[in-house]
Parts: C-alpha cells; structure tokens; sequence
C-alpha cells in the first residue's frame, strides 16, 4: 500500500510489540489501543480510575495530533474495561474531552487487558 502512513510520537507510549501507535491510509487513521502508560516513564499512572481514563484519553490525544487531528476527528471509538462498573466514569471523563456530535462508540468488558490496565481504548480518526 503506497499510501500507508505510520504515525509515531514521542507524546504517547511506545509501542510494546509488533505495532504501531497508528497507522494513516489516504483521510483514515487507525489508532493502536492505549492504556494508561506515561509516555515519559513507560509506567502505567497511579492513582484512582479517573486517573486511567485520563492518561488514555491524553494518550489517544497525542497519537491524534501527530497524525495531523485531534480527538474531535474521531469517528469511532472503543473502550475496552476490565470492570464495566467503570462505565459511567469513562462517560464523565469523555465529556470533558468530547463535544456533540459524539463518535460512534462500543464499550466491552474484557477479563484482562496488557500489563494489568483497567481501561484501553483505540480509534478510528477521518481527517
């Protein structure tokens, strides 16, 4: 694919395997899962579940903006939650992040996720 794009930067974590933070085909943009890894650190963020939430939705920020959009030019989203009573959590917190026309959104409950993370979520952008 002549037009595949890999997006990397320094402002998200690093990917830990055999991906890439994102990847820009033509107007799309396919962004990896994040948890709440400092990019800085490569250490998953302390503190309470608000705390996570944030760090991923920063974390999807930034993978955004090197691709050249922001979070308003997500189309879709997916939240993936090892406890889905988190749910109402991740919905505040995205409010803050997110204005009307919201993107399309699943939310999945998942036995566990990589590194022992509550929430991961990754993304669709149209540019």
């Amino acid at each position: 694919m002549s037009d595949r794009q890999v997006i990397s930067t320094d402002k998200a974590p690093a990917a830990i395997g055999t991906y890439s933070q994102a990847i820009k085909i033509g107007n799309t943009v396919y962004l990896s899962g994040q948890i709440p890894l400092i990019p800085s650190t490569m250490q998953m963020v302390e503190g309470p579940i608000d705390a996570h939430i944030e760090q991923v939705f920063e974390n999807l920020k930034a993978v955004a903006e090197a691709a050249g959009g922001s979070l308003t030019n997500i189309v879709k989203l997916n939240v993936f939650l090892t406890d889905l009573g988190n749910f109402a959590r991740v919905n505040e917190i995205m409010a803050r992040y997110f204005q009307a026309p919201y993107p399309a959104r699943a939310a999945i409950g998942v036995a566990s996720l990589p590194r022992g993370a509550a929430v991961e979520m990754d993304a669709i952008l149209v540019l």
